[in-house]
């Protein structure tokens, strides 16, 4: 079946919308330090490393096979994860609009639904390739599947229940071998398909056997990995990296974790104001009022999954955004103020940040320039910097443990399966040729990691540059017996 006109038009517009919040950052390689990470790992991928053993993180297995996969692609692996995430970020606004229009919104208010969801992933730090930038689509896909199931209870239509919750499972498995708190939307999907095939008259054995079939699947992308790390004879270290450790950080300080929920309500808050509205006004009985019950459901569900990481990081708002937009988008379609302030507040900050924002791309691309040119086949150091350094250097990496945070914030101390600092004084022990570090103030600091650095610093190295790095600098450190060589470009 040939898609309608104005369905066309409608993703059309959204493809523009898209391209105009992310175009901007298009090349930047420092849009965010996570996604920075994802490609060194993915890069590292395809010369042989393996995640959790070679290269230490706590994401599953699949978020780095698709960064592995983007780094097949033409360049420096940064503009061509950019434009994957931003596809990405189409096709699930396009699905928005069409979860906004089921559950009852016109076409202005679905296509303000769509659009606030892709200026809201821009918010909350996802105008990259932060992991629910990718994982977002086959979430939303499956509570599209969840949103139609009235109509196919109504139906009598039990098979097609059960293959809409068997798809939505295997597309909720998937988003859980990306980041696992989409466990929690996962289950609320696979729950509202078991009720609705006992409304369509599906018998206990049926409901039952569903039940084993919804479990399958979705547990299956997370027992693949598992099964083949367990072949190999690492599953104790897959079982540490993607489950235990989690449990060992030690956290962040209580006012900075209180700070930065606030700061993702305050982003989130038309939206929010708006899905309020959209409750108040919903229709208690019908088609309408259940497929209404199951959108925010599924914002319930994608709520659990925030609160149960509980650090706050704004990034971690995104999975927020698409079940938000559907919530609200019937209030959209009414209320013309509430569209207004939906879009307007938004597209307001972001235009704010490109004003006053400062381009840190030119000098983390000279920081990975002149760490290319005086490595001579050694493997640098970043202790404090950006991972994308050893990516664009092209160099190797000294250790499993590559993301600064690991090694250098006792938010991670003791979470991480090595004593951290004795790693970094491993690291230096090999006298790395360059080390890159910040000069940045923090609270938490790991006293042992950077006492380390510091010693190093002072007995064996210069500083021969630095820049801006956000509101403090990035510097780089040559050691002495070494002479500094300009980067050619």
């Amino acid at each position: 079946m040939t898609m309608p006109r104005n369905r066309w038009a409608t993703a059309l517009v959204l493809l523009l919308v898209a391209l105009a919040i992310r175009g901007w950052d298009f090349g930047n390689p420092v849009i965010a330090v996570d996604e920075q990470y994802y490609l060194l790992v993915g890069d590292r991928m395809l010369h042989g490393a393996v995640p959790f053993i070679d290269i230490w993180d706590r994401k599953p297995i699949g978020l780095f096979l698709l960064f592995a996969g983007m780094r097949l692609l033409p360049g420096d692996g940064v503009l061509a994860y950019q434009l994957v995430a931003t596809v990405f970020a189409w096709a699930t606004a396009v699905i928005v609009h069409r979860g906004a229009r089921t559950v009852g919104a016109d076409d202005r208010g679905a296509l303000a639904a769509g659009t606030a969801y892709l200026a809201g992933l821009s918010l909350l730090s996802g105008g990259g390739g932060q992991s629910p930038v990718f994982y977002n689509l086959p979430m939303a896909f499956a509570a599209l599947l969840t949103l139609r199931l009235p109509v196919k209870a109504a139906a009598g239509d039990r098979r097609g229940i059960v293959v809409s919750g068997v798809v939505a499972c295997l597309l909720a498995g998937i988003a859980i071998q990306m980041k696992y708190t989409p466990a929690f939307e996962g289950a609320f999907f696979g729950l509202a398909h078991l009720w609705y095939l006992r409304k369509a008259g599906a018998s206990v054995p049926v409901t039952g056997a569903a039940t084993l079939a919804f479990a399958a699947t979705g547990l299956a992308p997370t027992l693949a990995a598992l099964g083949w790390y367990a072949a190999h004879g690492w599953l104790d270290a897959f079982w540490f990296a993607n489950f235990a450790s989690i449990l060992l950080r030690p956290g962040y300080p209580l006012g900075q974790v209180v700070m930065r929920l606030l700061g993702i309500t305050a982003q989130l808050l038309p939206l929010l104001a708006a899905a309020v509205l959209a409750w108040r006004d919903r229709p208690r009985a019908g088609i309408d009022g259940q497929t209404r019950l199951i959108a925010f459901g599924w914002l319930i569900a994608a709520a659990l999954g925030f609160f149960a990481i509980g650090t706050f990081f704004d990034h971690y708002g995104l999975p927020l955004v698409a079940p938000l937009a559907i919530a609200a988008a019937p209030t959209l379609s009414r209320y013309g103020r509430m569209l207004a302030l939906a879009l307007v507040v938004p597209f307001g900050i972001l235009a704010v940040e490109r004003i006053v924002g400062h381009d840190d791309a030119p000098g983390a691309r000279a920081v990975a320039r002149l760490v290319a040119a005086n490595s001579g086949g050694e493997c640098p150091y970043v202790f404090r910097g950006d991972t994308v350094t050893y990516v664009l250097a092209r160099v190797c990496v000294p250790t499993a443990y590559a993301f600064p945070n690991l090694l250098s914030l006792t938010t991670e101390q003791g979470a991480t399966g090595v004593d951290e600092a004795a790693e970094v004084r491993r690291i230096l022990a090999t006298r790395p040729p360059v080390i890159v570090t910040s000069n940045r103030r923090l609270s938490i600091w790991n006293v042992g990691s950077l006492r380390a650095v510091k010693a190093a610093l002072a007995r064996d190295y210069r500083l021969v540059f630095t820049t801006r790095r956000l509101k403090d600098r990035t510097a780089v450190y040559l050691r002495n017996d070494r002479p500094l060589r300009q980067p050619t470009r």
